[in-house]
This record gives structure tokens, C-alpha cells and sequence, in this order.
């Protein structure tokens, strides 16, 4: 697909955010925080109710699930997710392949509930047949906490088949779909989840501020008094919501009205279909690029994700990831640095209002800024491919 709007604005000469979220935003949804709003306000109440319905209706609603924003970023949700569904008797399995799985692990760890983790690494995803195998050997299990898209190596996990194995298992299915929901599918009637999480300033190409929690409207009721937190109870702002229309506390009205203006953005394009297409454009043209320049990918190409992709960096002694960083942000691009653990790398993110166009000029950016640092050749380490084809096999 092609965007037809000028993104960014060239008269306000924002860089493109090739970021997971923050990422770059259209100039429709950024005039949307020029108005103020009163938090108990009827105006704001509507705008509220309407933006629960909306997501609600992305996340294939049948009726049994509600939606509960809460204020505060992604990891603020995941916390409330767990704190609040997670009885202080339970216990979670976590499905870890990077470091959001990482942190969800220490999150049960801050709130005193049992867990264990399946580790794969940086570079595989977990499987339906391992999660089977674990739930069948600990009957104690009661959760399994799955990462949809697993930003800090790019893998799109593959979440129907976890959520079979939970589901033939008779446990609950808690996912974080941060960076995933609004364009990856999530239907969570079909995928029997518990409760899922996003946020505001991903694939629905809204503005920090908030997160919102969609979890099964018995689950929701049932969950009085779990919460370990008076600010991240889900059902306390819940309740409050259902009997006011009211956030509990003092609600990011800006960020609320930024993310309405995406919802309908959202909506316009073609909904999550639409804006997968438009992701993975993205992806598949950045990514032939970078290869044809001589990175290498982190991941296969089974696993690589419409959301973020790793990239090895270079071997080439004359590469530095700082200048290279620097030199891509001269020319109106900001990439993420890596997380990996065993070589070094840097990521490139898909999302955000951008096309293809866009991702073409970035590649052309890392060309300029290859040459600009006297580097002849971006192959990667041996030991990265060897380690990456050692894990893969």
C-alpha cells in the first residue's frame, strides 16, 4: 500500500522512527493533542467508551470479552495483566525468547507468584509441542504467558499452536501482544486467550501514554482483590469504568485523543489486514535491501516478523554501530540498537506511517553511511551465521 499523506511532515523535520513503538505518527493523529480535555468530562466519557468498543471489535469480540485501558506504558499493563489474572496461589508458564520474556519472568518474580520458563534464546521460538510437554510434567501450572512478537530478536512467535496446547491442557492463555495487535491477527474468541495486552503507540500508530488490557469478561469479575497494586488493579479500573465511564485516575486525555484519530486511520485503511500487508511490504522491501548491501538477518526467514528485524553487525573492522547509528539519523532515520547477548546487532523497524517508499530511502541511507565509514563489505562475523546455523538446525 501507499500513503499518500506526506509522513512525516517535511515542515516539521522529524526523523522516520524505525522503532517498535514510539514510532512515527501521522500528522492527522498528532493535530489530534491540540485540544484540551476534561477528564470527567461527558466528551472525554464518550471518547472513552467508543475507544473500548473499537478494540473490542479488533480483537473479534463475541460478546464475552471487555476491554480496560490503563495508563502508563506496555510494561505497566503486563504487570497488571499478571498482578490482577494470576491468583497469588498460581502459577505461570513463561515463554521466554528474548528479553521481554525475560522481564515478564522477573515481573512474577516482584510479585511473589511461581513461574517457569521455557529459554529459547535469541533466535527460536517456542513450540506447541514443548509447551504441551511442560504443562503435561507440572500440574501445577494454571498460566502460560506467551510473547506474540518477541521485538528484541524480530521472531513472530506462533501463538495458535501455544494456544492449542493451553488450551488441550485445560490452562489460561495470557499473551503480550504489545507490538503485535491491530496488525498480526488476534482473535481472541478463536485463540481461547484469558487476556491479552497492547499499547497505544504501536501497530495501531498512536502515541505513548497508555495500554489497555482485553480479557474475558468472567476473568475481569472474577479477579477482585488478586492485585498486589492499588494503580494496576484491571478489575478496580474496570469496575470504575463500567460504573462511571470514568478512569480511576488522572487519564492521558492527549494520548486518548491521538489514539482515536488512529483507531479511525486504522479503520479507513482497511483495518489489521490491511496494515499487515502494508508491514510486511515494508519488511520484504528493507529487508532485500539490507541484504543486497551484505547484512545478514538474525532469524530465518520462517520466523522473521512484519513488526522489527535484527540485523548482525558487520565484521568489516572500519564498521562502528555508533557512527553508523549517527550517520543514519543525519540522513532522517533512527534505528534501534541490538539486544542480543552473543554478537553484536541493531534492529529496523516495520511499523509506523511508513511504506515502502520510505524503507527504500532508509536502505539508501545505510549505503550512504557504509560508504561514509570506509566499510567495503557488511557480511557478518563468521561465529554469527555459525552460531545462528548451529541453533536453526
Amino acid at each position: 500500500m501507499t500513503l499518500t499523506a506526506p509522513i512525516p511532515d517535511p515542515e516539521m523535520g522529524e526523523p522516520f522512527l524505525l522503532t517498535p513503538g514510539p514510532l512515527t505518527t501521522s500528522i492527522e493523529v498528532k493535530r489530534a493533542m491540540l485540544r484540551d480535555w476534561g477528564s470527567w468530562d461527558d466528551d472525554f466519557r464518550a471518547m472513552t467508551r467508543e475507544m473500548r468498543q473499537r478494540l473490542l471489535a479488533i480483537a473479534g469480540d463475541d460478546g464475552s470479552y471487555d476491554c480496560v485501558p490503563l495508563q502508563g506504558s506496555g510494561s505497566y499493563c503486563v504487570e497488571a495483566m499478571l498482578g490482577s489474572f494470576v491468583p497469588r496461589d498460581g502459577k505461570v508458564l513463561v515463554l521466554a525468547n528474548g528479553a521481554y520474556g525475560l522481564r515478564a519472568a522477573k515481573t512474577l518474580e516482584y510479585l511473589g507468584r511461581a513461574c517457569t520458563l521455557i529459554d529459547k534464546g535469541d533466535y527460536l521460538p517456542p513450540r506447541g509441542a514443548e509447551v504441551a510437554v511442560a504443562l503435561a510434567a507440572d500440574p501445577a501450572i494454571t498460566h502460560v504467558l506467551a510473547i506474540h512478537c518477541e521485538t528484541s530478536s524480530g521472531i513472530l512467535n506462533p501463538l495458535e499452536e501455544i494456544a492449542e496446547a493451553t488450551r488441550r491442557a485445560g490452562r489460561k492463555l495470557l499473551v503480550d501482544s504489545m507490538s503485535a495487535f491491530g496488525a498480526v491477527p488476534l482473535i481472541a474468541p478463536d485463540l481461547g486467550v484469558e487476556a491479552f495486552v497492547s499499547s497505544a503507540n504501536k501497530c495501531i500508530e498512536g502515541v505513548p501514554g497508555f495500554g489497555f488490557v482485553i480479557a474475558r469478561r468472567a476473568a475481569i469479575e472474577a479477579a477482585r482483590g488478586n492485585s498486589h497494586s492499588l494503580s494496576l488493579d484491571v478489575h478496580a479500573q474496570w469496575e470504575t469504568m463500567e460504573k462511571t465511564g470514568q478512569w480511576r485516575f488522572t487519564p492521558p486525555t492527549h494520548a486518548v485523543a491521538a489514539f482515536m484519530q488512529a483507531l479511525r486511520m486504522h479503520e479507513a485503511e482497511g483495518g489489521a489486514p490491511a496494515r499487515l500487508a502494508r508491514y510486511t511490504d515494508n519488511r520484504d522491501v528493507m529487508v532485500a535491501g539490507m541484504r543486497a548491501l551484505g547484512f545478514e538477518t538474525l532469524l530465518a526467514d520462517t520466523w522473521l516478523s512484519p513488526i522489527i528485524v535484527t540485523f548482525f553487525c558487520p565484521a568489516d573492522p572500519a564498521f562502528d554501530f555508533n557512527q553508523f547509528y549517527a550517520a543514519m539519523k543525519a540522513r532522517g532515520f533512527i534505528i534501534y540498537p541490538g539486544k542480543l547477548t552473543v554478537v553484536d546487532s541493531f534492529r529496523i523497524g516495520c511499523i509506523g506511517r511508513m511504506d515502502a517508499a520510505i524503507m527504500r530511502r532508509a536502505v539508501a541511507a545505510a549505503a550512504e553511511a557504509l560508504h561514509g565509514m570506509g566499510v567495503t563489505n557488511a557480511a557478518p562475523p563468521a561465529i554469527a551465521l555459525a552460531e545462528r546455523a548451529k541453533l536453526a538446525a
